[in-house]
């Protein structure tokens, strides 16, 4: 059910954005009277699952759920269909166009994407607000989950104060991973027994933590473990545990935080060793089996229970800048990824990903707050790379048209084809790469 959940969420949310991409380039193009003789959701090689005529505009469904398209009349596209462009121009086609008319039909698709995901963000905004652990609430500071962390200089019970030149202002571990990643950040500050102290960070680690660290974080909360669940017939029941008992040491070492006893009690599968709890103010022993998988069948409370959360909450005219303020920021993010590869300091390969990557994105089960951040995101990084100069792309097409309404000048059908030949097998090249690398992920373990 998980994989099944991934692949519809996936399915959905490619299919939201490839519509109201395409959409992007249908309406300017008809609103300017030029001829859309197909739109269609993912690709239809050979055949397609539905289609209807309505008008001139052949509408579909193709069967490779990997993206979309509209055929416009007299324009060279990824369909590469010479034998119309050997033809007259004809007034509804593309080509026939003022160049300002085809200059909006082609970034069309583009505002509609950065369009979409301010408003997305800002109605996740509107409905949800923003909800986070202040760090100056998560009193018993940090435990250190990742024996990078400590060569970092972190030791359990730090509570980080800055990262670079950011305060750390909200609990979120992985926003620790992207000051050092993304902000480039060379040091950071930690209160450590009531003193501030402040830690350098090695330029290696950018690549380190892009390499292996961009799903796992190095530190998570300290807080107390407390059982909140027993299942029946587990080892935690045979072994007398009840609601309620706070485990705090494993096998005679000390285990005063959840994370502490979630990461000793694993070491000991199929062996039976002692548990110390406390229950009702006093401290008793207890043996129990850890079974074969590593539990002991308890289920602890979470973080929430012990830290309050701020939520900040958004009307709805409210919600508009601030969600365009958060796509920003997130766009930011991301020219500063490449910014950081362009100076070698993160490796391009441990930044690709093909179709692979963006369903691994998606939780295992169904969370709507999740897809719809997700798809934000995904929307704004679709307008991003689709802008891009590259042949083939919305991007590559602006350039063209640029050049043309400057110079006055119109580069000749041939040479268009043959450009966008070049960026059409540049992008599958491209795309092959990163799915190989994707491949390569999942058989490593990664």
């Amino acid at each position: 059910m998980g994989v099944l959940s991934i692949v519809l969420q996936l399915i959905l949310s490619l299919s939201i954005l490839v519509v109201l991409h395409e959409c992007g380039h249908f309406f300017p193009a008809k609103w300017f009277k030029t001829r859309v003789e197909k739109f269609y959701l993912f690709f239809n090689p050979y055949f397609s699952l539905f289609k209807i005529q309505k008008g001139e505009t052949e509408y579909g469904l193709g069967w490779v759920p990997f993206g979309g398209y509209v055929k416009i009349s007299g324009m060279i596209d990824e369909s590469m269909d010479t034998e119309q462009m050997a033809g007259e121009p004809q007034p509804w086609e593309f080509r026939s166009k003022p160049a300002w008319q085809r200059l909006i039909i082609m970034v069309g698709g583009v505002f509609v994407n950065f369009v979409l995901g301010f408003l997305i963000f800002a109605g996740m905004l509107w409905h949800w607000g923003e909800s986070y652990i202040p760090s100056a609430n998560v009193e018993q500071g940090i435990y250190v989950t990742d024996s990078l962390g400590y060569e970092l200089g972190l030791q359990n019970g730090d509570k980080i104060v800055q990262v670079g030149d950011i305060p750390f202002e909200k609990f979120n571990p992985g926003a620790f991973n992207m000051g050092i990643i993304i902000n480039d950040a060379r040091s950071y500050i930690v209160e450590r027994n009531g003193k501030e102290v402040t830690l350098p960070i090695g330029e290696q680690y950018t690549k380190i933590l892009t390499k292996k660290y961009k799903k796992k974080t190095l530190f998570t909360a300290s807080y107390p473990q407390r059982i909140t669940a027993v299942d029946q017939g587990s080892p935690a029941e045979k072994a007398g545990l009840k609601i309620d008992d706070q485990i705090i040491a494993v096998n005679g070492e000390s285990a005063n935080s959840a994370i502490a006893v979630s990461m000793k009690v694993p070491n000991y599968k199929g062996q039976t060793i002692p548990l110390s709890i406390m229950r009702n103010g006093q401290r008793l022993e207890k043996s129990i089996t850890v079974n074969e998988e590593g539990r002991i069948g308890i289920g602890n409370a979470l973080m929430d229970d012990f830290y309050d959360k701020t939520t900040i909450k958004y009307g709805f005219l409210e919600s508009f800048p601030a969600g365009v303020k958060k796509g920003v920021g997130f766009l930011q993010d991301q020219l500063k990824a490449f910014g950081q590869i362009a100076d070698d300091r993160i490796d391009a390969t441990d930044s690709l990903g093909s179709i692979v990557s963006i369903a691994r994105m998606f939780d295992s089960s169904w969370n709507w707050q999740r897809f719809w951040q997700i798809t934000a995101m995904l929307s704004i990084l679709l307008g991003f790379f689709n802008i891009l100069p590259i042949p083939a792309l919305d991007g590559g097409y602006v350039v063209f048209l640029l050049y043309e309404i400057i110079s006055g000048r119109k580069p000749s059908d041939k040479f268009m084809e043959y450009a966008t030949l070049f960026g059409f097998i540049l992008m599958i090249g491209l795309m092959i790469f990163a799915l190989g690398l994707d491949i390569t992920n999942i058989f490593k373990g990664n």
